[in-house]
């Protein structure tokens, strides 16, 4: 997912997604009490749903983001079944 110039977009993605799917978690929480707010989507805290979902997609894209950085060493070398080094 990294380009050549080694930016990984699913950092900032993840990030808008996490910090806008708090946003709406927080904001469904503070207006669950309040039936009216919710009379257009029958009932449903459209809110709360919707921000759990972006919150948990944003968090997956930065736990990619983390497994994809751990380790970029490169391929690791397979030690020779005979204690020699190969050939």
């Amino acid at each position: 997912m990294s380009t050549s110039s080694g930016l990984d977009v699913r950092l900032p993605i993840g990030g808008l997604f996490a910090s806008l799917g708090l946003v709406l978690t927080v904001y469904g929480l503070a207006t669950a009490g309040d039936p009216t707010h919710y009379a257009r989507s029958m009932s449903v805290n459209i809110n709360l749903w919707w921000g759990l979902v972006m919150l948990a997609f944003g968090l997956l894209l930065l736990l990619a983001t983390w497994l994809g950085r751990r380790d970029t060493s490169g391929p690791h070398p397979i030690p020779a079944a005979n204690g020699k080094k190969g050939s």
